[in-house]
């Protein structure tokens, strides 16, 4: 690991960082809800002004849960494919490999070039189960790269949100159709947010301003998603119950009302669609 990395960052690659900040605040308590020792390490690495910039880590157990939510999910996948693929879209700096790794687990990370080149420096490949691939997740270039042979599973962790609707609907309608059968976890924000990083009223005392946010999933997106061919489930992923009367109590409480969770105030909108198989599997099933 490099010591003290220089990074310089603009836009939404620079929301890796932001995301890394949290997690890595809330892994550094003694009473964290999630390990996450590869964080710490990562941001003792970076020559990079964190607090400065971001200000204090005040959504740490909030991005935490998140985290957790995508963890039990790849997680419950490699349950029934223990030498699976993860395709992991965006992934940034994110160090869910080592949270959940089984020692068989095969993983792509996908990401614009600047973040590879980072991430590169930081975490470098480790071939045949650990590989990068620079590219975007709207380039079909990846998919020659994911292999269903023996599970696929799809992740999208804080990034879908950077596109367009249309363009989210088309990269889940092009998934859907080169690989049936498998399933796709990702998240998104409630419309009020979305419309404050628009009009670029999402800035904090320190004048960090969060890029737009333009999709935004409510229970209408959410009909238009089960809409698209081969889309054969839509399901809501609820974080875990974390630490304290918020996160402890009240938040898993209001998580079971629809209503409540979409608003995303008790956390981002967590989803999970299965593809459907072809013909092929669902004959064997």
């Amino acid at each position: 690991m490099p010591d003290r990395a220089k990074v310089t960052l603009e836009g939404v690659p620079e929301t890796l960082l932001w995301n890394l900040h949290q997690r890595a605040t809330e892994a550094r308590r003694p009473d964290a809800v999630l390990h996450d020792p590869k964080a710490v390490e990562l941001v003792d690495a970076l020559d990079y002004p964190f607090a400065d910039r971001f200000g204090a880590a005040g959504l740490g157990q909030w991005q935490a849960l998140r985290a957790r939510c995508f963890d039990d999910e790849v997680r419950r996948f490699l349950g029934e494919h223990p030498d699976g693929q993860v395709v992991a879209l965006g992934e940034g700096l994110e160090t869910q490999f080592w949270r959940v790794d089984n020692g068989s687990v095969r993983w792509l990370t996908v990401d614009l070039p600047e973040t590879i080149e980072l991430r590169a420096r930081l975490l470098p490949d480790d071939p045949p189960r650990r590989r990068t691939l620079a590219g975007s997740a709207l380039d079909e270039e990846w998919t020659r790269h994911a292999d269903p042979t023996d599970g696929l599973l799809l992740s999208a962790q804080g990034l879908l949100m950077y596109f367009e609707p249309d363009q989210v609907h088309r990269l889940l309608a092009m998934c859907a159709e080169r690989f049936p059968g498998a399933t796709m976890v990702f998240d998104g924000v409630p419309p009020w947010f979305s419309r404050r990083t628009v009009e670029g009223r999402m800035k904090n005392a320190q004048g960090y301003q969060a890029p737009p946010m333009p999709w935004a999933v409510d229970a209408a997106e959410k009909d238009r998603i089960r809409a698209i061919p081969n889309i054969a489930e839509l399901r809501d992923l609820r974080p875990p119950r974390g630490r304290g009367p918020w996160h402890g109590a009240l938040f898993p409480l209001l998580n079971h009302l629809r209503p409540i969770r979409e608003l995303g105030v008790t956390g981002l909108p967590v989803m999970a669609v299965r593809f459907a198989p072809s013909e092929q599997e669902h004959r064997r099933r």
